[in-house]
């Protein structure tokens, strides 16, 4: 008799344990729902219908009309072409400096404190004001260098992309160099003694040993610099708001309109709702399976190495 009521006296602990931890979870978990998955379906349903936020005008059935404007809108194709490259250049350059100044700030540099939180400032600078920051050094500042000879990097199409890239980079490969320092410090220094040991230079212990072993850090870093490229909107807004303008398909088009913008401007400055809503779906549909593809080769990684 004593055992069942100690099992059924487990059984309720158990099971008002569970209730606490529903009780405690339930305003996160609604405010998710209702922020996150309630809009998300919403915008699902009204990207297959000629939606135009007005209460008054009634809304209609199109089917996939909005999808198919969607993908022979020239200046969509134009803002996605321009996306791929601005996130394949950021997204290699951001962990090329962040891992770079994360090993410089791991070595027995004097300072290294210093300059670990220095680095990392600029990611405290919110998105809109750092724009607006940088248009101004590269309208005025930069111009009027005494070696500097041409027009400011954000009058050119080309050159602004390389501008906004600057930016990015500069903003965000701090915090990516935090998560690469923190991921360093947990290498077993006896590894890389060993190594050297053997023979291993400073390329082959960093292929050989260090990388290896921090191969989940760069699953996580990888998809956070992925996902933050292809999402960039902020930086962009203050810094070009998607100029200059250029030719492209015998149209005249902005020139560094990224993805994100191009949605806010079809849907805002166009009054497009329901074709920015089915390209918001087209373009979250192309995220999910890039980030899969990303987050499913670098765990293989982690099994092998």
């Amino acid at each position: 008799m004593e055992k069942i009521r100690k099992k059924k006296s487990m059984k309720s602990m158990k099971r008002q344990e569970s209730i606490t931890y529903l009780l405690f979870m339930a305003p996160a978990v609604i405010a998710f729902a209702l922020v996150e998955i309630v809009p998300f379906f919403q915008g699902l349903y009204y990207s297959f219908t000629d939606w135009t936020g007005l209460p008054s005008n009634p809304i209609h059935w199109v089917g996939i009309q909005n999808y198919i404007d969607a993908f022979t809108d020239s200046r969509f194709q134009y803002s996605f072409l321009i996306t791929l490259i601005f996130a394949l250049a950021n997204f290699v350059l951001v962990n090329v400096v962040s891992f770079s100044l994360a090993m410089l700030v791991s070595s027995k540099l004097k300072g290294k404190n210093i300059y670990r939180a220095g680095f990392f400032v600029p990611n405290l600078i919110g998105g809109l004001v750092l724009g607006y920051i940088w248009q101004f050094i590269f309208n005025n500042v930069v111009v009027s260098l005494p070696f500097y000879n041409g027009l400011s990097l954000l009058a050119n199409p080309n050159t602004a992309l390389v501008g906004l890239i600057i930016v990015c980079n500069w903003q965000y490969a701090g915090y990516i160099m935090m998560i690469y320092f923190t991921a360093l410090q947990g290498v077993p220094k006896e590894l890389g003694e060993s190594a050297e040991l053997d023979g291993c230079n400073g390329w082959q212990k960093l292929w050989k040993v260090t990388i290896p072993n921090i191969m989940s850090t760069l699953t996580v870093t990888l998809f956070l610099t992925l996902s933050n490229s292809f999402k960039q909107y902020d930086v962009v807004l203050s810094l070009t708001n998607g100029g200059p303008s250029r030719m492209w398909q015998g149209a005249a088009i902005n020139g560094t309109e990224l993805v994100s913008l191009n949605i806010v401007k079809t849907a805002s400055t166009d009054n497009l709702m329901a074709l920015g809503q089915a390209k918001a779906v087209i373009f979250f549909v192309f995220l999910v399976v890039i980030t899969l593809i990303q987050t499913s080769i670098t765990r293989r990684k982690e099994i092998e190495s």
